[in-house]
């Protein structure tokens, strides 16, 4: 985790929820992002991303997803087209002050460094798969499966997680599970109560 930098520049945003090994595609438009965007690629190209707190204003989840800059586009009329590759969760520390127009965090990566790593192989992850398809197809989702099932077994959890139609605070929840057996048994839990909840109330009384 030496390799990571101890303080990041921060792009907050609400409803989206990023995962290590896993690909999320920027439109750059307001200023002080822009700023952000070419500061970072300058420098090292690692950013964080992390979910603003819906109800509390400036205030953001203490845990995000610290990204790498893997493409980066300068359109004609001003906006950067980037693509961030997921590396490592992060917890935040504190709020660096600075004079820049975008924010700056302390953050520690030591609890997330299962992300580094391959999952172990005796995880099991067929019953969750079975009970999403079904999810994803009661919601009207298309995914293509047989292009997801090259994934490997940790990219399809996050990839799962990420795209998932759940709450963000349960997305949330499942970004701060530590190790991938956590997070399997705490989205197949979500999935589970949403099938469950769809089943009791399409129920008729006799």
């Amino acid at each position: 985790m030496k390799e990571f930098p101890n303080i990041i520049p921060i792009f907050p945003l609400n409803g989206v929820i990023y995962f290590p090994k896993t690909n999320l595609p920027l439109n750059i438009f307001e200023q002080r992002y822009l700023d952000l965007v070419n500061d970072t690629f300058k420098r090292d190209k690692f950013m964080g991303m992390v979910q603003s707190q819906r109800d509390r204003e400036n205030e953001v989840y203490k845990v995000g997803c610290l990204g790498k800059i893997s493409d980066f586009q300068k359109s004609e009329d001003g906006r950067i087209l980037i693509n961030l590759t997921g590396i490592t969760r992060f917890k935040i520390l504190e709020e660096i002050k600075n004079k820049k127009l975008y924010r700056e965090f302390k953050v520690d990566y030591k609890n997330f460094e299962q992300d580094l790593l391959s999952p172990s192989a005796d995880q099991d992850i067929e019953n969750l798969m079975n009970k999403a398809k079904i999810f994803f197809k009661k919601n009207g989702l298309l995914l293509n499966w047989r292009e997801f099932e090259k994934l490997d077994k940790a990219q399809k959890i996050n990839t799962m997680s990420m795209i998932s139609p759940i709450t963000n605070e349960e997305k949330q929840k499942l970004l701060e599970a530590i190790s991938i057996k956590d997070k399997v048994e705490t989205l197949e839990s979500i999935i589970s109560f949403y099938l469950y909840e769809g089943s009791f109330e399409n129920q008729t009384v006799q």
